[in-house]
């Protein structure tokens, strides 16, 4: 395992609150009369050309034959299907609540590879998951989102957890710039097509613009290269712990931002869930 640096650690941090802001430029967003098709359009968009760009500065080749198709299906039908839940489940509970939710992902992950691929539940594990189930018990028990908010931000999660494991096994030899190149412009291109018969709605002031852009760039953009330069640096387990840092950077912003607060049952349920899920990646 490679040692810990203070400028990786920065870079996973820089990541977990870049991919901690998309709930904070969601609102600006929908504020401006954008839906959660035309928002993810939008921001797919940005940063599956972005990426691109640079995939093919820095002399790098797109995926080919199998890679290629699992990254396409994992950008096309995973992460459109994640986003859909994650973004529409702001509408209905506080930003804090389904950044949360989301990272009850480690628990699933840990259940469905014991389940599908025969991965053993030690003492501890089994401890952890339960730690984790304790702290979304006191996360559903504060009241602050409505039942549509809490299954939408579940099923982000469960569709998230899916999504990693297809990704840990089947693009575990292909180079990350590449294949997130691929899955950005694959759920742009989804969407793109999707707006035919679905209705899509893009921001109305130059405003909700700014917001789609940031969720790109910063969301999109900065988020996933500041992982990868710090995963170098740091090694997969330690990065996996500081990306933990991600729903505290979510809550934060939409405290100072947006005025939304959580109880305090349910910021005690939260750090259950990232205490869990931090050791649960570490354990991986």
């Amino acid at each position: 395992m490679k040692p810990p640096t203070t400028a990786g650690i920065s870079l996973v941090l820089l990541s977990a609150c870049a991919f901690g802001s998309m709930a904070i430029f969601a609102r600006g967003a929908f504020a401006a009369g954008a839906n959660v098709a035309g928002l993810l359009a939008g921001r797919f968009a940005i940063a599956g050309v972005i990426l691109a760009i640079l995939l093919v500065a820095t002399g790098r080749r797109f995926p080919r034959g199998r890679p290629l198709a699992v990254a396409m299906a994992m950008g096309g039908i995973g992460y459109v299907g994640q986003a859909a839940c994650f973004f529409a489940a702001l509408q209905y509970a506080s930003a804090g609540l389904v950044a949360l939710l989301l990272y009850v992902y480690p628990t699933i992950v840990v259940l469905l590879s014991a389940a599908f691929l025969h991965e053993r539940l030690t003492g501890m594990k089994l401890a952890l998951l339960a730690l984790s189930f304790a702290g979304l018990a006191l996360m559903l028990g504060g009241g602050t989102g409505t039942p549509t908010g809490i299954g939408l931000g579940l099923a982000a999660a469960g569709i998230y957890s899916v999504y990693i494991l297809v990704g840990s096994r089947e693009l575990a030899g292909t180079d990350a710039l590449a294949s997130a190149t691929v899955i950005c412009l694959s759920a742009a291109a989804t969407l793109g097509i999707g707006s035919f018969f679905i209705d899509t709605r893009l921001p109305g002031s130059w405003g909700g613009w700014a917001s789609v852009a940031a969720l790109g760039i910063v969301g999109g953009v900065i988020a996933i290269l500041a992982f990868f330069a710090g995963l170098k640096r740091v090694g997969p387990s330690v990065a996996s712990v500081v990306s933990t840092f991600e729903p505290v950077a979510t809550a934060a912003l939409a405290w100072l931002i947006l005025g939304e607060t959580l109880t305090p049952g349910q910021l005690a349920g939260g750090a259950l869930v990232i205490v869990s899920a931090a050791l649960l990646a570490r354990a991986r």
